[in-house]
């Protein structure tokens, strides 16, 4: 994911506002988003949306061997962002205090998160295998650019996976996301920049570059690089698209392929004369795969398809569709500030939009009266289920679970919708 701002700017980079709408228009006017630009799930929900892929972490606690787990783990880092493609609805932005747990027993974890701030937004997470078998946490903040026709977000903050039975840590951050035609014309997203995933026991790295798509997209969604030893030894590579699918080969075999592609464009870049008739280079197929897979390729990852209805549900993948069920006996269990209970989001997803846009200015006219009254008196906000601390691991400052959310006692939590 992966996967950020909050109020009147937007919420994740890969659901920016559309039309004239942009987040520095909203920020400068203190206009709230029309809820028509919205899809039915919180920033939080969205968050959640790491975890589709679970089963990539489960692979890296059943091999022994150190590369191979790297090579589950940085799968797991690209799945992340996965579900972001062609998602151009916005999330409703999480109120101050605003929670949302997940537990999948079929794939293995349950998730906690919590928005723990307002201004700047920061959204914290927290998740466990539920066989005790990994701990995947971290938190995310944006930082945005508005470039005229597009927006970009470079999210900030540190992603940690922890497998327990190797004693390992892994930590990485998000590619930027940028969203194109916010104006005028058809929204496209693309991520691009480096990620690197850390072994912090074994030294291991495997550095990602996500490419941005150039002058004619040849380049749109490609994700490559390579896992490197501690003394930055080049031991295998990886290739593919963030939207699709991820490959792994071995380093020599992959440098010649790209050697290969490389004089091959030249030459066709040399050579004027091209036939009316020829069709685009590294045109899509409709049902089939647009990664050129290398002899000898393995594959590591490849995205959950889409239901057939997808398109009539923002883009939504089964995993989103599900993230908002309220099953019969949830309400007596979940705390109070669950995204689940919003009345906006319930007025959305039930299509009642002008309901959902009452309800929208009703919480968000109610948080800036608490921030109101908070600044008369002494009182200071406290986050309930995560506190401010050093990462162990690079020794940065995160967002730390404080323990206690599963114990069910929400006596005490505000009422904040």
């Amino acid at each position: 994911m992966s996967v950020w701002a909050v109020d009147e700017l937007c919420c994740l980079c890969v659901s920016l506002p559309l039309s004239l709408t942009s987040p520095l228009f909203l920020s400068r006017t203190r206009s709230s988003m029309p809820v028509i630009f919205n899809e039915p799930l919180s920033f939080l929900q969205r968050l959640t949306e790491y975890m589709e892929h679970t089963y990539l972490i489960h692979q890296a606690n059943a091999t022994t061997d150190s590369m191979e787990r790297m090579k589950c783990v940085a799968a797991f880092a690209v799945s992340a962002v996965a579900s972001q493609w062609e998602r151009t609805g916005k999330p409703f932005n999480p109120l101050l205090g605003e929670t949302y747990e997940l537990i999948r027993e079929d794939l293995g974890f349950r998730w906690m998160s919590e928005q723990v701030s307002h201004h700047p937004p920061v959204s914290a997470f927290h998740a466990v295998g539920l066989q005790e078998d990994f701990l995947f946490h971290g938190s995310i903040y944006p930082k945005l650019k508005f470039w005229g026709k597009s927006v970009e977000a470079e999210p900030k903050g540190i992603i940690t996976l922890e497998l327990p039975k190797y004693n390992e840590a892994y930590t990485w951050t998000n590619p930027t996301c940028c969203v194109h035609n916010i104006i005028v014309g058809q929204l496209w997203i693309e991520q691009y920049g480096n990620v690197e995933v850390i072994n912090h026991k074994t030294g291991e790295r495997c550095s990602l570059t996500f490419k941005p798509c150039g002058m004619f997209g040849k380049e749109l969604h490609k994700v490559e690089g390579y896992i490197l030893d501690k003394s930055k030894k080049k031991l295998c590579a990886i290739y593919g698209k963030w939207t699709e699918c991820l490959y792994t080969v071995d380093t020599a075999t992959f440098d010649a392929h790209k050697k290969s592609d490389k004089k091959n464009a030249e030459e066709k870049k040399s050579n004027k004369q091209t036939s009316v008739d020829e069709e685009p280079e590294e045109m899509p197929l409709p049902d089939g795969d647009t990664v050129h897979v290398i002899p000898g390729s393995e594959l590591i990852w490849r995205i959950a398809p889409r239901p057939d209805n997808s398109a009539e549900f923002y883009a939504f993948s089964t995993f989103a569709m599900q993230l908002n069920e309220l099953e019969e006996g949830m309400k007596g269990v979940l705390p109070p500030t669950d995204c689940r209970l919003r009345p906006d989001i319930r007025a959305m997803e039930k299509g009642d939009i002008d309901l959902a846009s009452s309800e929208k200015k009703k919480v968000e006219e109610k948080q800036r009266l608490a921030r109101k009254n908070r600044s008369k008196s002494t009182e200071e906000w406290k986050t309930r289920w995560f506190h401010q601390g050093s990462n162990p691991h690079i020794k940065a400052q995160d967002w730390l679970y404080s323990n206690g959310y599963w114990e069910r006692n929400y006596s005490l939590l505000p009422d904040i919708y």
